[in-house]
């Protein structure tokens, strides 16, 4: 099966219309703790959403989806990863805490040994959280 999957954008339609039931692909993405690479400004080129605001991103954050923020096409879509990050934060409101879920979704996604990504969680990305939620205001 899958590693991963770039965009997701349409696993929306395998929910119900009244969105109170999640459909069996959905089921299974979580339950195999498949990473949805999401990749904003690409989706919007492409059409693959109509407008920003209407992206599924924080939908698939708020039901324990393991999404992380990625780019695709950096050339043509003008991009990079930290402008990926800052559009996330100003159009859907994330706080500290989403944004390391979204960091160590992506590190738990990578393509290395568990060891590597183990050590790059603990090591890195939950300290510097950690700084970063310990300095002043």
């Amino acid at each position: 099966g899958a590693h991963r999957i770039g965009h997701a954008t349409r696993l929306v339609e395998d929910d119900s219309v009244a969105g109170d039931y999640r459909g069996t692909l959905g089921e299974y993405i979580l339950d195999h703790r498949i990473p949805l690479e999401m990749c904003l400004s690409s989706n919007l080129h492409t059409g693959a959403v109509r407008e920003l605001k209407d992206h599924p991103f924080p939908r698939y954050l708020s039901e324990g989806y393991r999404v992380c923020l990625n780019v695709d096409n950096t050339l043509m879509s003008a991009t990079t990863l930290s402008k990926e990050w800052q559009m996330a934060v100003d159009l859907f409101d994330l706080n500290i805490d989403d944004l390391e879920q979204i960091a160590i979704n992506g590190m738990k996604g990578a393509f290395c040994e568990h060891s590597c990504r183990r050590e790059v969680i603990q090591k890195l990305i939950l300290p510097g959280f950690t700084a970063v939620r310990r300095r002043p205001s």
